[in-house]
């Protein structure tokens, strides 16, 4: 008995050190804050009372929300702007569960992707690594698939390749055919051309074919309605429209002569005049010559032999050869009114052209 009594006196001994050690460690966490120190342990015992509440996510909807923590918010900021996207049931609750966990003071300023699936502890620990937060890229004007594709590679975030990508793109309208009805598209034709020219904020676990949805409705956004409206009253789709904009694209330096030089190739196809576009031989010829937009001589008009060579080939290409901005586009459907069927790059180098209604007067501006 006394042996037993023995045991269990040194156990408790041994407990209560242990709680000491521990409180200490506590203590230690708590910066040295005797009154910080109390507030975290009440907040504690409170929320093993509501462990279920930190385990219950607030939904079932995993559709990504995009959520951003500025530099310099505070915890409360955060909570209540998580609670004002639904994201959390409870603001209090949030700022307790970091405060105890020591993540108050870890919050890392970013963009992130939350959904109502996560839990406060899952969301939490998400939002102190911002390795969690968004990827951003960039899709410039006048860019080819291969182009994106290459920039995917080079962005290093992506769970995907370009190559990967390059197969969704290739794959093209096959398994949405809605979209490609509506805009007139051919179901055999790629995604060139429709890969819209943005900076896009993505979620880090973004797919191939995630990434082609997003660049598809942003595409979408932006034409529908009047602008598509108005070039099928002209008897134009939007594929046609998207074809000569990313060759407008290819062609301006400034913005401002998109609808200019929009006119002339107009102007040049209500005529039958091959459309003679420079852009169109580079992007027939690929990337044979170490770059996707080469220069090329008097002879490629001829030699290149591609059904988007426009030297030797009448009317519109099969399709875009690169991804057009709003602005080209809209300099398609909307052309200024010329009697111009020439344009020539201005000797000066400022990227600006000249513009002649003869043939003659086009050799003029030679330099």
């Amino acid at each position: 008995m006394a042996k037993a009594l023995r045991i269990f006196v040194l156990l408790f001994i041994l407990f209560i050190i242990g709680l000491g050690i521990a409180a200490v460690a506590l203590f230690v966490a708590s910066d040295g804050n005797p009154v910080r120190f109390v507030q975290t342990e009440l907040i504690r015992l409170s929320l093993a009372s509501r462990q279920d509440e930190l385990d219950r996510p607030i939904g079932t909807d995993n559709t990504p929300q995009r959520f951003t923590i500025n530099s310099g918010d505070s915890p409360g900021t955060v909570a209540q702007a998580l609670y004002l996207q639904n994201l959390i049931r409870d603001a209090s609750l949030f700022v307790d569960y970091l405060r105890v966990e020591g993540l108050d003071t870890e919050l890392e300023a970013g963009t992130y992707f939350l959904d109502q699936t996560q839990t406060i502890p899952d969301i939490a620990y998400t939002l102190i690594d911002s390795r969690n937060s968004s990827i951003t890229f960039r899709i410039f004007e006048g860019a080819r698939i291969e182009e994106v594709a290459e920039s995917i590679d080079a962005n290093g975030l992506f769970g995907f390749t370009g190559q990967e990508f390059m197969l969704v793109a290739q794959r093209g309208f096959v398994d949405l055919p809605e979209f490609a009805a509506r805009y007139g598209i051919p179901t055999s034709a790629t995604l060139e051309g429709y890969l819209y020219p943005e900076t896009y904020i993505l979620p880090p676990a973004i797919t191939a074919t995630g990434l082609r949805d997003t660049l598809l409705s942003t595409f979408s956004t932006a034409v529908d309605g009047q602008r598509l409206a108005d070039a099928n009253a002209q008897g134009w789709t939007m594929h046609e429209i998207v074809t000569l904009a990313s060759i407008v694209e290819r062609e301006a330096v400034w913005n401002e002569e998109n609808p200019i030089i929009a006119s002339v190739y107009r102007n040049r196809l209500e005529i039958g005049q091959t459309l003679d576009a420079d852009p169109t031989v580079q992007y027939g010829l690929q990337n044979s010559r170490g770059t996707w937009w080469p220069n090329i001589t008097q002879a490629d008009y001829r030699n290149v032999q591609s059904p988007y060579n426009t030297y030797i080939n009448g009317g519109l290409p099969p399709g875009p050869i690169a991804s057009p901005s709003l602005s080209a586009i809209e300099g398609v459907i909307y052309p200024t009114e010329t009697d111009y069927y020439y344009f020539q790059a201005q000797c000066n180098g400022s990227g600006y052209h000249n513009f002649t209604q003869t043939y003659e007067q086009h050799l003029q501006n030679s330099c």
